[in-house]
């Protein structure tokens, strides 16, 4: 099956990670609370200001993960 690799938002796979935990039947808060702090490093260090949904009315254009 070939299939195009699609662009990962920055940060996406951690912010997934969370959203995932905090839905999950069997809540886990200090899993959950690893995720948020995966998180929070990853748009410490690559300097994320602001996140987006794809579906929503872009008034500004740029990626989901901007870097400002």
């Amino acid at each position: 099956m070939d299939e195009t690799p699609r662009a990962q938002a920055v940060c996406g796979q951690e912010a997934l990670n969370l959203l995932n935990c905090v839905t999950d039947s069997a809540f886990d808060q200090d899993k959950c609370l690893r995720f948020l702090q995966a998180l929070r490093d990853c748009v410490l260090n690559k300097k994320v200001k602001k996140f987006s949904l794809a579906d929503q009315n872009q008034q500004e254009p740029g990626p989901v993960g901007k870097k400002l």
